[in-house]
């Protein structure tokens, strides 16, 4: 079989990935939200309420408490469609919810997996696991996907050739289900101390906008940029959010993960994008809530579209300055949803 060369700058774990001269060139994006109209009601609305001493007062009723207990959708390989050869195992399962598994059992060093969506955009993983179910998303839609697995003919040349392929038509059941779901780069379960610690942030939330607004200020308060790991990150990283809770630093991509574990294991869809912001390449976040809100007096959001959240530079920038640079968005590109 001809060897096939793979480029690596689909990866986001390539060394140029969040560094520091980031936070010396622009600042930073946070999400959220339009119009405090559903979290408060009309002036008629409002009841007179009889105080002890005989006069009237006005209050405002609370807004129905929001269900904050945590959502974990499983991934499962039940085998019901799968494609394998004597090294290579798919699981095609369940596309319809967003995502599929692969298996390599393989012995090759360097072993890539390519996701070609019907957009015609390629994500390119490092595959570091061995004989073990990796969950990959399905983020482009509807459509015709091809899942390829290349192992390395020639690594110093960057030289690798087929070693399976399989195309499929994927119907999604719910277009936010890839967005609610772990996957290779937001992996958490049941068990996840993310999970947990998502959920005792939004305790008191009684919307969907006051569980992003108590989760990302969280984020943002406490996680550290990481300096020296972002100048020696490993090609093919992989974030691991209960170490970044932990040791309360990461580079963007920590960040971008741990705020989307938290999120989607609280039922608001989250998307993890890697591209551009300005000239440097980047991780940040997007949500959706069927809702209008707020979460701070800078950044504003209509909850019945997409909007951009970048705690990482949130966290590392001057409040003054961030409308400055976020400006409508525009200096940010998304290369690949996750």
């Amino acid at each position: 079989m001809t060897p096939t060369p793979i480029r690596q700058h689909t990866d986001p774990g390539r060394r140029p990935f969040c560094r520091r001269q980031i936070f010396r060139k622009f600042l930073a994006f946070l999400l959220v939200s339009a119009s405090l109209s559903l979290l408060y009601p009309p002036a008629d609305s409002i009841q007179a309420v009889s105080a002890a001493s005989g006069s009237k007062k006005k209050s405002a009723p609370k807004a129905p408490a929001r269900d904050n207990t945590p959502q974990v959708l499983t991934p499962e390989a039940p085998g019901a469609i799968a494609y394998a050869n004597d090294i290579v195992s798919m699981d095609l399962s369940n596309t319809s919810r967003g995502y599929m598994i692969l298996t390599y059992t393989g012995a090759n060093e360097k072993v890539k997996f390519q996701v070609k969506d019907p957009k015609g955009i390629t994500c390119t993983y490092l595959v570091t696991a061995r004989s073990e179910a990796v969950v990959y998303p399905l983020t482009g839609g509807n459509g015709s996907y091809t899942f390829t697995v290349f192992e390395a003919a020639d690594a110093a040349k960057d030289l690798y050739a087929v070693a399976f392929t399989q195309s499929a038509d994927v119907t999604l059941e719910d277009e936010f289900l890839p967005f609610l779901t772990p996957n290779v780069y937001i992996d958490y379960d049941a068990d996840t101390k993310a999970v947990a610690k998502g959920a005792s942030l939004v305790k008191k939330s009684r919307s969907g906008i006051e569980a992003i607004e108590a989760i990302y200020h969280f984020v943002i308060k406490n996680i550290s940029y990481d300096t020296d790991k972002a100048e020696n990150v490993a090609y093919g990283y992989i974030p691991d959010v209960d170490d970044t809770l932990d040791t309360k630093k990461g580079i963007c991509f920590d960040y971008a993960a741990l705020m989307t574990a938290m999120l989607r294991s609280q039922r608001i869809p989250a998307r993890l994008e890697v591209g551009y912001a300005g000239d440097a390449y980047h991780a940040w976040i997007s949500c959706y809530l069927e809702e209008t809100g707020w979460v701070d007096d800078i950044i504003r959001f209509d909850g019945k579209k997409w909007s951009l959240i970048d705690p990482t530079l949130a966290a590392n920038s001057r409040r003054a300055s961030v409308k400055d640079y976020i400006g409508d968005g525009s200096k940010y590109t998304v290369k690949y949803v996750y």
